[in-house]
């Protein structure tokens, strides 16, 4: 119960932040790819939210694409290393908001690990914490970034 109440409050404040600030996403995906180093219309990003906090996921949609690709493992790693630093400048800027969670996940920066992992078609960072208000920071901010990118991944835990 206390999960959906801490994933109802971040649907709430990032609902807030989306209405103080009318995203267009023509606009979003020209600060990403500025921000990310590669094309927002050939990849394909994932959100993903678990019992231990989540995962940010960016693929190649033409395997064949191995610039794209390179890319974007440079990008993760990078992301990964930043996060850890509690230096979550890209997002802020990509979104021209600081986006709901950061603020937590930067207080909380030493009860979360973040590292970055390659897949076939690209990489992630894998964010986890044992600490109950890492977690909900971690899923606050995974959530906004779910809505503002239109994934259609669940905004829930399973």
């Amino acid at each position: 119960m206390k999960t959906i109440l801490a994933i109802g409050l971040c649907f709430f404040a990032g609902t807030a932040a989306l209405a103080q600030t009318p995203m267009d996403h023509s606009k979003m995906n020209q600060r990403g790819e500025q921000g990310m180093g590669f094309s927002q219309t050939t990849t394909t990003h994932h959100f993903l939210m678990n019992a231990r906090g989540g995962i940010v996921q960016v693929e190649v949609n033409d395997p064949a694409d191995t610039s794209s690709r390179t890319a974007i493992r440079m990008h993760l790693q990078h992301i990964a290393e930043m996060f850890q630093a509690g230096d979550f400048d890209i997002p802020t800027f990509v979104h021209g908001t600081v986006p709901p969670g950061v603020p937590e996940m930067k207080k909380l920066q030493n009860n979360i690990r973040y590292s970055f992992e390659e897949s076939p078609n690209g990489g992630r960072v894998v964010i986890l914490s044992d600490d109950k208000a890492a977690l909900d920071a971690i899923h606050c901010f995974l959530h906004f970034q779910i809505v503002e990118h239109k994934t259609g991944d669940p905004t829930w835990l399973h």
